[in-house]
Parts: structure tokens; sequence; C-alpha cells
């Protein structure tokens, strides 16, 4: 059960990883400031910020939004560490567009809850009026377990005056660091959304996310939420050794500190967060069951609202596909007992008795198996109809090459939650896809085989064209990815040892998204790896020794993919290993692989490779059924991301990834 605190008031947390969703009526900064048993922070390296998003066990969002979700995962924090506190701040840089006190605004709304989605803790933030910044919860270590406490302590000089309380002798640098950071995402950021009202009724409760069939849990959300770390001022509202600061927080029907209105609010009043309300469905015929919408599931936003969608069609289908298969198996078992009891009578065999039993057990399965069938037909055009108003509403990252969203395009200033990676279908129900998500980042890289399958319609695929049609597919695969990822968030690095893959590299290559010319050679191919394989190095020896900050200067922090066609060909044994390192350290570090590769044609190297493979997804570029789900073991056809034929939609999209990119760069 949720605790709806109110300032002060602490709560014990039984979760390690955990996410804090914060939801106000403007874009603020959200940051996170590790601190020790005192309160006290230690420098700049110990705060996460727009400028620098990522601390051990942390994570915060990259630029000002009315909606954030911070991730903590506190067995990563260090030991250290005492206290983690969300700090929540109105942009310095915004040219004096947006407000300029937490008290012109809507109360912000602070939320503790498991990778599930369920709350654990939340806070109102009222009684705010000329404070520019807060702090609004913080997570603490106390005899051993960590507990969530709620702050709202606010600071009128903003962030300076706030690190400046808590003991940074680089206060006003660190500010002002990201009110700089702040103040590029804001420049290439979209019109903040609309004031969200309270939750109401959903026509359609869906289940959390449903596992995909490539995962053997239910989807993983972001890492973790961060929790707030409190400055360690007295209840008497006097710093320790800084300025003093202005108190948010009031309760009661008190005015408050600057003189402001009062505010009558209670904070235990609130339930929940306060999320868009769902679409409305439109009134059914008499008679007639409730007509799908678009955006009826559980979730904070339309995307994650969406997301729970397709995996609850996903879930109802599973389950209906496997009641008919049940169906079938009972009435034909219940059929042949029916049968052998008629042939092992010998009475049966006289006087036609045993054709009689023999047509009523089969009469009796017909009806049987017609009543699955006609319970699956239901289901199905219910999914079919739910399919028809849902896949035009599906975000760019969700929707496949020829949704009209594309013509849309614009780079995106945020990570989405997850990636279509092509549809799946099972065979009692053709005429629906479902389309596969995989949530972002990836945590495992992708494996494209370019090996001969057993097409599903009969038709015959030679090698050469079954190789072409691999990298066609990485090639979506990849420009997926840099079309979702805000610019310079994403990197994409092609290993093409004998050049076979020039023709399908066309859109990658032409349009210039591409880090570099694909490698060839056998000397290209071992400065691609070294490269990479000592970028993992590098960044893992920065966590591990807490300094994620001290990075080469000009070190790229995005996301990094390998693209490596032609495998094996011109990879030798250092080679090999090095792609092993990167398929099991690289993930965790942003570095991903997606090979493009025949596994019959790596046989050569025995089991060495066969670890290899198994940590990779393997997709395939002509539909095939290789893919099963973990309840109850359906073979679902997998259908990759086809882009309409003679369309332009790909290099279009690239053009933009490219031009977003040049203008970040400068």
């Amino acid at each position: 059960m949720t605790a709806e605190l109110v300032r002060g008031q602490n709560h014990p947390l039984s979760q390690s990883r955990l996410e804090i969703r914060i939801s106000a009526g403007t874009p603020v900064a959200a940051a996170a400031a590790l601190s020790d048993e005192n309160g006290r922070i230690h420098g700049t390296e110990w705060v996460a910020h727009p400028g620098a998003p990522v601390q051990p066990g942390l994570e915060v969002s990259r630029q000002a939004a009315a909606d954030h979700r911070l991730a903590v995962d506190l067995d990563a924090v260090t030991e250290a560490v005492h206290r983690v506190s969300v700090l929540l701040a109105l942009p310095a840089a915004n040219g004096g567009a947006g407000p300029a006190r937490f008290g012109a605004v809507a109360a912000p709304f602070v939320a503790v809850t498991g990778l599930d989605g369920t709350e654990v803790a939340s806070y109102t933030i009222t009684g705010l009026d000329l404070e520019s910044a807060v702090v609004a919860l913080e997570l603490y270590r106390r005899q051993g377990a960590w507990k969530v406490r709620a702050v709202g302590q606010g600071y009128a000089g903003g962030l300076a005056e706030l690190f400046a309380d808590q003991g940074l002798s680089e206060a006003a640098q660190l500010a002002a660091g990201i009110d700089e950071a702040v103040a590029r995402g804001l420049a290439r950021s979209v019109q903040a959304p609309p004031p969200r009202t309270s939750e109401g009724d959903r026509s359609r409760q869906a289940a959390a996310p449903a596992v995909g069939p490539d995962q053997g849990a239910a989807p993983q959300g972001v890492p973790g939420p961060v929790p707030p770390a409190y400055g360690g001022q007295p209840a008497d509202g006097q710093g320790q050794g800084g300025p003093q600061p202005a108190y948010g927080g009031a309760t009661g029907p008190h005015a408050s500190a600057g003189g402001g209105p009062v505010n009558y609010s209670h904070p235990r009043r609130q339930t929940s967060a306060p999320p868009p309300p769902p679409p409305a469905a439109p009134p059914a015929q008499p008679g007639q069951p409730t007509r799908p919408v678009a955006g009826d599931a559980t979730g904070w936003s339309m995307e994650e609202r969406l997301y729970n969608q397709v995996w609850g069609m996903f879930e109802d289908l599973a389950r209906t596909a496997a009641a008919y298969r049940s169906a079938v198996d009972f009435a034909e078992s219940r059929m042949d007992k029916e049968l052998e009891q008629a042939l092992s009578d010998p009475r049966s065999r006289i006087g036609g008795q045993g054709d009689a039993a023999r047509e009523a057990a089969r009469a009796r399965y017909t009806q049987l198996v017609d009543q699955a069938r006609a319970s699956l037909d239901r289901d199905v055009a219910q999914l079919v109809a739910e399919s028809e108003v849902v896949e035009p509403a599906l975000p760019p990252a969700f929707a496949r090459w020829d949704n009209p969203c594309w013509h849309a395009y614009r780079v995106p200033m945020e990570i989405p939650m997850a990636l279509r990676l092509g549809d799946l279908r099972l065979p009692e129900a053709e005429s629906i896809r479902i389309p596969m998500l995989l949530r972002l980042p990836l945590e495992r890289g992708l494996w494209i085989d370019s090996g001969r399958t057993d097409s599903l319609d009969g038709s015959f695929t030679d090698s050469h064209d079954m190789r072409r049609l691999a990298m066609d597919t990485a090639v979506a695969h990849a420009a997926r990815l840099l079309a979702v990822y805000p610019a310079g968030e994403f990197t994409v690095h092609v290993v093409d040892p004998a050049g076979s893959g020039a023709q399908a590299l066309a859109p990658l290559t032409q349009t210039g998204v591409l880090a570099g010319p694909p490698a060839q050679g056998a000397a290209g191919v071992t400065e691609m790896l070294a490269r990479l394989t000592q970028r993992v190095d590098l960044v893992q020896m920065a966590l591990r020794g807490g300094a994620p900050d001290a990075l080469p200067p000009g070190f790229d922090t995005s996301q990094q993919l390998l693209i490596v066609n032609d495998f094996p060909h011109g990879f030798d044994d250092r080679a090999v290993n090095q792609l092993r390192y990167l398929v099991d350290e690289g993930p965790s570090v942003g570095v991903h692989l997606m090979m493009v590769a025949d596994r019959e044609e790596s046989a050569g190297y025995g089991p060495l490779l066969d670890p290899l493979w198994r940590a990779l997804l393997r997709l395939t570029p002509v539909p095939d059924d290789h893919l099963a789900d973990p309840w109850v073991g359906h073979a679902w056809t997998y259908e990759p991301p086809a882009v309409p034929h003679g369309s332009e939609v790909l290099r279009t999209v690239l053009t933009q990834v490219a031009e977003a990119r040049r203008t970040w760069n400068r």
C-alpha cells in the first residue's frame, strides 16, 4: 500500500532498485546529490545532473521536463554515500519565458515506485512560494537499511544556495554548469505538455508490462529511481554553515514563507500521481462490447500506456490461443477414448452399433472444436479491432515504417521506453500482428541470422539473397535506433571486412549518420574492435573507481552500436575473443553488438562461439517461427520490419538525424 508522506515523515524501503517519478506543472530540472552521514557533498562528482546524468547506482534525466523518471540502484551506491537527495529546480536559463518561483506553478508530485510501477511512497510538495530550487525527497541509510523521507525544503537562491547549504565549495560553478546543460536541452526541446488532471476511470485495466517473447521475466524498467539526499538542516530552518533557505512544505492554513497566497490543500488528500486521463471510449451499441480505444492501459504517459496496451494484447492473444489449443487437445483425447471404448466392446460390432458410436464420437469432437473456434474467433476479432485503433496511435519508436507518423518525424528530445523490432503472430490468428517491443536501453545484442531457414510459405531463398536481406534488416534496425535517440546520444559503427555490405549500407553511409566509414580488411577490423574494447575498459574502470567524470577529454558518452557483417570472414581468434568480450561486458556500459552472420559458417570455431550466440537475441530477415514465450510455449512467428518498396522514408529520417547531429555538434 502506498505511503502518502507529509514533510519530515519517513517510510522504509524494501527494494534496492527503484524509480522516482516526478510530475510538475512546468518543465523543471531534476538532479540528485550524494552525501555522507552528515549530509555534506564532497565534490561536484557527487551530483548527478543534466550535464552529468549518471553516477554509481544513479541516473537522472538529461534535460528539463514536466515529467521525470529517475533511476537508482541502492546496492550500487558506494559505501561512503549515506544519503541521496532528489533536487528540483526551475530552469534559470530560459530567457525569462518560464516561471521564476515554485509558488507560481502547481505543486510538484514525487513518487517512489518499484520497477513494476507499484508506488512505495509519494509526496506532494505544497506550500512553496519564492523558492526556485527544492530538496524534494531523500533516501538515507539507517541501521543497515534504506528509508525514504519527505523533505520539501526550498531555496529562494536556487541551486547555488542549495549546494552551498550542503557544504559544496564549488556550489556556484556547479549551479552554472547545470543551468548551461539545461539551456542546451531547452534549445532543442518541445513544448511542455498541458496541465494534467486527476486520473479518471479506465474502460480497460491492463496488466503490468507483459513479458516479451525474447525475455524470461517481466520487462524491466529503468534501472531504478534515484533517492534524495537530505541537506542536514535542523527543523528550525537554520542551514548548517550556509545561507538561510526559504522553506516550502507548509501543510496547514497559514500563509507561505514569502507572504504568498494561503494554501489550504492537504498533501494526504491526493492518492496517486496526476497522469493524464485515459482516452474515453466511444459509446457501444446495445448488446455489443465496448469499442476499443488507444491508450486505455495503465501508465503515467501515453507512451507507457500504449506500451502496456501492446503487451496486454500480446498476453491476450497468447492466452486465447492456448485456450483454443487446449480445447482441441481435450476434444481429440475424448474422441480417442470414446472410440477405444466402442471398439473394445464386442457387442458394438453387431448391427452397426460400432459405426453409430464412431459417428457420435466424431460429432461430439466437431462440436467441441467448433465451440472453441468460435471463442477464438470472437477474441481475435476484438484484438483486431483494438489493433486497428492502437496501430495508428503508436509513436515512431513503436510504429511500422509505413505509419504516417514518420512523415511528421522530428528528432526526439527524450529516449523512448522501447523500440519496435518487428511483428509477432500465431498460426491460429493470421489476421493480427502484435508489435514486438524491446525495452531501451538494450540489455543484450542482436544477431541477424543470414543462414538458410525453412520458409513458412514454402518459398526458397538462396544464401546470397539471405545475406542481402539480413544486411537490409540490420540497416533498418540501426536506422530505427538512430531515429529514436536524441541527437548525439547514439553512435553506429560498421565492420564490413570484404565490403560486401556496401549496397545495403548505402542509407547509412550516404546520409552521414555513421561515426566513420565502415571498417574494412583485417587492419580495419582490428582497429575498430580494439577501440571499442578499450572504451568498455575505460568506462568500467571509471565506474568501479567511483569517478565516472574522470574520463578522457572529448570522450563520447553516447550509446554505441557495432554492426558486424560477413562474420567469421576476416576475424582471427583475437577478434573473436574481443567480440565475445563486447557481447558480455558491453551492454552494461552502453556498447552493443549487432551480428549479421550464419551460425553454420562459424562452426569451424567449434563450441567457442556457443556462448556468443546464446547471449544475442536472434532475429531473422524473413518470417520464421523461432521465438517462444515463457508462459505457454507458443512458437511465435517473427516478421522483420520491412520498409515499403520504393519508399524514401528511411533516407528521409536518416537525413534529419544527420542534420540534427551536425547542429548538436556545433
